[in-house]
């Protein structure tokens, strides 16, 4: 990763915090509203919400291990995909239940908790796992595309819970910011390993 991308984590968590402590400020309550009137019912963007549900990512997390498992013979990776999705999917529901924000009001809207969003969370981490596995010993341009598509798939995954109204644009703000920052956390993590195997290989 680039070294901007390790201080860019403390700013989203500062963020996040800053989100979850205004969230029911004026300010907050008119961008949320703004944001809102502007893309609900948009049904492109909405349509974007099924490539973040979460059958579909537990597909993409399967068949990215398998991916590493068999043709990468990327181990180390595999940890990192469940560090990224499952314990990442555990910290949403966490962080959930601490905020205890409701979701917008809306005829048979979901029972679950809204803050941080759990689609634009999950989104951020699936897709930047892939796209940083992915570009591993991969050609400057494949790196560029790779992580291009991540970040507006994992735009538009976001957007789309505002357009069905599912969650404040706040909500998925925060689920960007925090996703990031345990994205980084668990890459901080995956590349401390990979050079301590390559100093123990060279010993």
């Amino acid at each position: 990763m680039k070294k901007w991308s390790y201080p860019l984590a403390i700013l989203t968590l500062i963020a996040f915090l800053v989100l979850r402590f205004t969230y029911q400020s004026e300010t907050i309550l008119r961008f949320d509203t703004k944001i809102a009137d502007i893309l609900f019912g948009n049904p492109f963007i909405e349509a974007f919400h099924h490539i973040g549900e979460p059958k579909f990512v537990v597909w993409v997390a399967i068949l990215l291990i398998v991916y590493l498992a068999w043709l990468a013979k990327n181990y180390r990776g595999m940890i990192f995909v469940v560090l990224t999705f499952a314990i990442g999917n555990v910290l949403n529901q966490t962080l959930k239940n601490w905020a205890q924000r409701p979701r917008p009001e809306l005829e048979h809207q979901l029972t679950s908790f809204s803050f941080p969003s759990g689609h634009a969370m999950s989104g951020i981490l699936y897709l930047f796992t892939v796209a940083y596995l992915l570009s591993e010993n991969n050609t400057k341009t494949r790196k560029i595309q790779l992580w291009l598509g991540a970040i507006v798939l994992t735009i538009l995954i976001g957007l789309s819970r505002v357009a069905g109204a599912r969650h404040f644009a706040s909500d998925v703000l925060a689920g960007w910011c925090i996703g990031y920052t345990w994205f980084i956390i668990c890459v901080l993590w995956y590349e401390r390993r990979k050079r301590a195997f390559k100093k123990s290989n060279i010993k």
